[in-house]
This record gives structure tokens, sequence and C-alpha cells, in this order.
């Protein structure tokens, strides 16, 4: 028999993130997932220490912590602090930051750069001694100034195409979290959880719908900023995509174009986003879960025949308790 997944869901570090989290807690969230993007969004580990003391019962996540932000012993620390806040309530997932560092100018790190950080956190954690740029590192904190070690605190990848899921296999780690549906080759496991946007329409709504603009439009729009990122030039064929990319080099040069293009990431549109989206038409409605409640709750059903267990969703929009409230709804019809 297929096990539903949970739904969780993923928020960002703003200053009234707690409000939303207790909203996702008091509809049955399994847990909110926090993003690591700092140009772009408050700070995680401040925000999941916010939450870890105003709510009760929901699972904590960093989704995703860039390994290339921070020294290890730093996040080794914030996730002690965090953890001593809300026992057995938190999990860290490590990405390689594609956003986070982009918008500041920065490649994302290489997969091998990120097993060696993952390796590293959990030999602190564990409470060894751990060579980190050349020289031996260890969490030194005595009773009162931090968890005993060692801090069980479990590790995911962030796994995307092969060599992600491989680095997954190699480090053996609990959980997985992806952005597509797992194929043949993706790695099984206890724990893999989908990231989805997307809204719940409403009778009488399509892609012309306000509402439905603002809550999918970022997802939707999100595709368009990766897309110029990989290729600048990829996002022309896109409809209004050449009149998007010409705004973009109209108002920065060329060495400040990473400052703008991911503003509003997965969570509300710029003018020239919500151009791009209103040409886009009824793709809106595809780019991810948008549909209506049956629709949604389907699309549960698919989740759990692949293997997944948990569904990471990503409200956006004016209304992010209205979004919450509506895809809890329909995940549990």
């Amino acid at each position: 028999m297929t096990t539903r997944p949970a739904y969780s869901c993923a928020l960002a570090p703003t200053a009234d993130v707690v409000d939303k989290a207790k909203s996702a807690e008091r509809l049955g969230y399994q847990r909110v997932w926090l993003f690591d993007s700092p140009a772009l969004y408050g700070d995680l580990w401040v925000a999941l220490a916010r939450i870890a003391c105003q709510t009760e019962r929901i699972g904590l996540a960093a989704g995703v912590a860039i390994p290339g932000l921070r020294h290890p012993m730093v996040t080794a620390s914030a996730i002690g602090s965090v953890h001593d806040l809300a026992p057995g309530r938190l999990i860290v997932a490590f990405g390689t930051g594609s956003t986070g560092l982009n918008t500041l100018g920065r490649k994302a790190v290489t997969w091998d750069e990120l097993a060696l950080h993952l390796r590293q956190l959990r030999a602190l954690l564990d409470g060894g001694v751990v060579e980190i740029d050349g020289q031996p590192c260890q969490m030194m904190q005595q009773p009162g100034f931090g968890p005993e070690r060692p801090i069980d605190v479990p590790l995911w990848v962030a796994a995307s195409g092969p060599k992600g899921h491989a680095v997954a296999r190699a480090l053996a780690v609990p959980g997985v979290v992806m952005t597509g549906m797992p194929t043949g080759n993706d790695r099984g496991g206890a724990d893999s959880a989908l990231l989805r946007f997307g809204t719940v329409v409403r009778p009488g709504e399509d892609h012309t719908s306000l509402r439905v603009i603002e809550a999918a439009g970022p997802g939707y729009a999100s595709i368009v900023h990766a897309t110029w990122q990989h290729t600048p030039t990829a996002v022309d064929a896109l409809p209004a995509g050449e009149r998007w990319r010409a705004a973009i080099e109209a108002e920065r040069p060329e060495d400040e174009r990473h400052l703008i293009v991911h503003q509003g990431h997965l969570t509300q549109l710029t003018d020239r986003d919500r151009d791009v989206v209103a040409a886009a038409g009824p793709a809106v409605l595809h780019a991810g879960w948008t549909g209506d409640a049956p629709s949604i709750a389907a699309r549960f059903d698919e989740a759990g025949a692949a293997g997944l267990t948990e569904i990471v969703y990503v409200p956006a929009g004016p209304d992010i308790h209205g979004e919450l409230e509506a895809f809890a709804a329909a995940a549990d019809s």
C-alpha cells in the first residue's frame, strides 16, 4: 500500500515568519523549511531560533543551507544553538547554493566541496577533531555554553542530477530534498522531499486571475531567473523573455545584473517579472503544482507512489496564510 507523503512548507526568513510558522503548525504541516539567501532575505539561523522559541511541535529545517557562506564551525554552532532550543525538531539540508551564491556574484560550490563540508560538519557535531583549512578544529563548548556532543541533528543533501544523488549515496545521508520527481537512478532512502511551488486554483479562476498570477507567478519567474543565470540569451525563447532581458540590461551594467535578476525569488513578483508571467499565459499553471484541490490531491498520490515521503510547498504572494490553508486542505482531501 502506497503511503501518502507528509506536507511541509518553505518560507523566506522575514520579520513575520513566526506568524506564518504558527499557521503552518496549526494546519498540520510537518516542517517549516527556511531559505538561505542572505542578499534576498533575513538570516536563516536567527529565523529558525525565533520559530523554535514560539512553536511547540512543528519540525524545523534549513532548506537549503549553503556551504560557501559560512565556516563549518559557524554552522555547527548555529545548529547546536537551535537544537538546544528545540531538541529533536531540526534537520539541515545542504545545497550548492545556485541562487544564494549567484546573488553575491559567485558560482555555486562544487559537489566535492559540498561533500567535504558535510563530512567536516558531521565530525564537529559528533564531537570529533577535524582539519579545516589546514588547522584542527573541535567544538569546545563547556556545559551551559552549548549542547553536549554528539549533537544528533540529521544532515540532508539537496540532490539534483546524477552527481548530487551520487554524493547523497556516498555520504549515506538520511534524507534528500529534490526539485523534480525522482527517477530510477535517484537515491532511495527513508526520507525524500520534493520542493513544489504553485497555488490551489479556486472555482472560476484561471491564468488571468490576479490572485493566481501573484501566487503562482513567483515560481514561474524563478524558472526565468535560473534560465538567465545559466545562459542570459536563453530567456529570449520564452514569451516576453527578450523584453525581460532588455529591462535587466537597461537597469544595470553587466557586472551588476546578478544583483537584480533574483529579486522576489519564489516570494513576490517585480514589475518586470509580472510582465513575463502575464505573457506566459496558461503555461503559468503548468510550472509547479498549480491546480484545483482534487488535482493537488492526485499529485500527492503520485508522489507517494514514486517513493517520496514529504512535499515541501512554497507559498507565494500577498496572502501566505491563505495559501497554506488551501494547500493543507487539498493535501488532506
